[in-house]
């Protein structure tokens, strides 16, 4: 085995060998999925914890590499302080044609909102405080054109200062919002098989394969759907399960709905359930405030043309103590374009170029440094 490169060192963690900078030190495992693994360390130049994932085999396949330079893309695209971005980018790598791997630093944020909810009671003022963080987040990204497809209480990574970030990557592991593998722009092939069946929206359930921009995004709030879930004492089972107990709540929906639906079959089965009146939400949740219990109602209409967005959500009265315009920022668009692209590996491995940290295009030297 040859020697780290200058400025690098290695150590194996899980019987995984990591050759980082020397910077980052005292790596700790964290977590691991189908794509990668993450490490917790410290950065001594700043003093502050950090995550470092670690891509598995990035380049063993086009569909990967394609995956591996969307991620990318979309943590550089993020920058907003509630949604999880990058600070560092490295390769030990030297040449393009030894570049096999890179590593992604971001913030380590140490827990997430699924692990408090499971230990502790929210107090009012902190759960309006962590909505409000979460609806920022989704008013930056949704302005973008991009889409979360598996927001749920362990993909918002929350620190010890209740601040909270929503998390994106191939796996979700216990730090910000971590799912930008899953996070795609609108596009017509997307499916809720991806989406954990509690947090899956109505339409993701009804229409599959004609999963729209104004289903999801522009009018995206599906990730509040899992409140349904606590109104019933078992699991659902299947996908219809899950849309009979959401209707129970919501009610039937009307007639003008049933025909916005693009499935044959989404349309049957709608006509063929018995008649639900919409309950009391104030009943149901019979410990929340007026304000929240309305801010809901708002979020859990089964029409998602007529569902609050998360920039009408900012401006409810609920949020008023807290409000603050300024904060509540929009992003610049999204550019997909390389999202068509099928490249050959090789030309894959050129569309990354990494230089102080930064990802940039390179250059058409086939031996470009990778530093």
């Amino acid at each position: 085995m040859s020697s780290p490169k200058n400025g690098f060192y290695r150590q194996e963690i899980t019987k995984t060998l990591w050759e980082v900078r020397d910077r980052y030190r005292d790596l700790q495992p964290v977590g691991s999925g189908a794509y990668g693994t993450v490490c917790s360390a410290v950065d001594r130049r700043s003093g502050t914890k950090v995550a470092i994932k670690k891509l598995y085999r990035p380049f063993q396949s086009q569909i990967l590499a394609k995956r591996a330079y969307r991620e990318l893309r979309l943590l550089k695209h993020m920058k907003h302080e509630n949604v999880i971005g990058i600070l560092d980018v490295f390769t030990p790598d030297v040449t393009l044609e030894k570049f096999n791997g890179f590593y992604l630093v971001m913030p380590f944020m140490g827990t997430d909102l699924s692990k408090i909810m499971k230990h502790e009671k929210l107090s009012e003022d902190r759960i309006q405080f962590l909505v409000y963080q979460m609806l920022k987040g989704l008013k930056y990204i949704h302005s973008s054109g991009i889409i979360h497809r598996d927001l749920k209480p362990g993909n918002l990574a929350v620190n010890e200062d209740c601040e909270l970030k929503l998390v994106w990557v191939y796996f979700v592991f216990l730090l910000q919002i971590l799912d930008f593998g899953l996070a795609r722009h609108t596009d017509a092939e997307m499916t809720g098989y991806v989406v954990t069946r509690w947090y899956r929206a109505p339409e993701v359930i009804l229409n599959w394969m004609h999963y729209t921009q104004t289903d999801c995004s522009s009018k995206e709030t599906h990730h509040f759907y899992p409140v349904v879930k606590d109104f019933v004492p078992y699991f659902w089972y299947s996908d219809l399960d899950q849309l009979t107990e959401i209707m129970k709540i919501t009610g039937t929906p009307s007639q003008d709905f049933v025909q916005k639906l693009k499935s044959q079959d989404a349309k049957n089965y709608i006509k063929s359930l018995p008649k639900v009146q919409k309950k009391d939400f104030a009943s149901v949740l019979k410990h929340a405030s007026p304000l929240a219990v309305n801010l809901l109602e708002n979020m859990l209409v089964l029409d998602a043309e007529e569902r609050v967005t998360a920039a009408e959500a900012l401006m409810h009265p609920y949020f008023e103590p807290i409000h603050d315009p300024e904060e509540e920022i929009e992003a610049e668009k999204y550019d997909d374009t390389f999202d068509n692209m099928d490249l050959p590996l090789d030309e894959w491995k050129r569309e990354f170029s990494f230089k102080n940290g930064q990802l940039e295009r390179p250059s058409q030297n086939k031996n470009i440094l990778l530093c």
